[in-house]
């Protein structure tokens, strides 16, 4: 018992030295981690949006660790994000020779080139579309059930002329590859390219297949988008109420008021849904309150209510003094 006694003395007299010594050595090893990976510190800038701090932090990183993927991938997402398509195709060629067989790094490499091609001169981008075509390719072959590139693949080959390789047939090819991975994503695709094509009657039919067996908010958005732009409001109004039933989403108030103010129709209806939008609103809801403001100024001038269209009008204005829309809104308030 004496012995017992004195080993728990001891244990007791060195506990806190030990306890101390092992928590500063875990301090100290998290600290040299931490500093020396901050990849999760960067995907969190970039999930807030704060793509510059995300860039700085990842190209001090990366010019330390040039061969670390992961930090290559998110230093070319925070150059991606910005647009800065030049030096995110530079970090994403880089990945595609650390790991050739990657299809994910040359789904970006193409994507980011392919964005690029978008936003120079028609004539400077056809000296990219093929590599862009051959890393999608490339991709989709490496991956069998890469989704994503067989996106792009469809919209790639409905978006480029025949003389440089678009094809409808192609992009139903992979339409249909995608059919096979997800039905939601292949009766998407074939509703684009039936619309792209303006086909709207089989745009329509295989929209409202990915409706019937997805039914998320990206399939209501497709169907709506359609009956807009083939001028069926009371479509695309339906539609929305129907999103709305299933989703519960506020941002569906605004879409039914801009219908409304949009096509001059069921304005009692667009009155009430912006007038909710603007009570319930936050910032998750995506389009600012401004332009709820707006769209109730257009549906009291289409009323002939023009002291409340002016109101409202005004108030878009106060929050925004240089929103261009409303300025000109007002001056057609004005006219009544």
């Amino acid at each position: 018992m004496a012995f017992v006694l004195l080993l728990e003395d001891k244990y007791y007299f060195y506990r806190p030295m030990k306890k101390s010594i092992s928590f500063l050595f875990l301090f100290l090893i998290t600290s040299i981690v931490s500093a020396q990976q901050p990849h999760d510190k960067v995907e969190q800038l970039i999930e807030e949006k704060q793509f510059q701090k995300a860039e700085d932090i990842m190209s001090d990183y990366v010019s330390k660790h040039p061969d670390d993927a992961k930090a290559i991938e998110l230093l070319g997402d925070a150059h991606g994000h910005q647009k800065d398509w030049d030096n995110a195709i530079t970090q994403y060629e880089k990945l595609t020779k650390l790991d050739s067989k990657n299809a994910n790094y040359h789904y970006k490499y193409g994507g980011a080139m392919g964005m690029k091609a978008l936003s120079i001169s028609k004539i400077r981008a056809l000296g990219i579309i093929n590599d862009v075509k051959r890393e999608f390719i490339l991709a989709a072959e490496l991956d069998p059930k890469h989704i994503d590139t067989r996106w792009a693949l469809v919209e790639l080959y409905m978006s480029l002329p025949g003389i440089v390789g678009g094809s409808m047939s192609k992009s139903l090819r992979y339409a249909n590859e995608l059919e096979n991975l997800s039905k939601v994503d292949g009766y998407l695709a074939k509703g684009y390219i039936y619309e792209y094509e303006d086909e709207p009657e089989k745009a329509e039919y295989y929209y409202k297949m990915a409706l019937k067996v997805g039914g998320s908010l990206t399939c209501f958005d497709k169907l709506t988008n359609l009956y807009e732009t083939q001028k069926q409001p009371e479509k695309a109004i339906a539609n929305i109420e129907s999103a709305q039933k299933k989703h519960h989403r506020n941002a569906l108030h605004y879409q039914i008021g801009k219908v409304c103010a949009d096509y001059n129709l069921q304005l009692d209806k667009g009155e009430l849904c912006l007038k909710t939008y603007i009570e319930n609103y936050s910032a998750a809801d995506g389009v600012p309150k401004e332009w709820a403001y707006y769209r109730l100024a257009q549906i009291y001038k289409h009323k002939k209510e023009k002291t409340k269209a002016l109101e409202y009008i005004d108030k878009a204005l106060d929050m925004k003094s240089d929103f261009e829309q409303a300025l000109e809104e007002k001056e057609s308030i004005l006219q009544i």
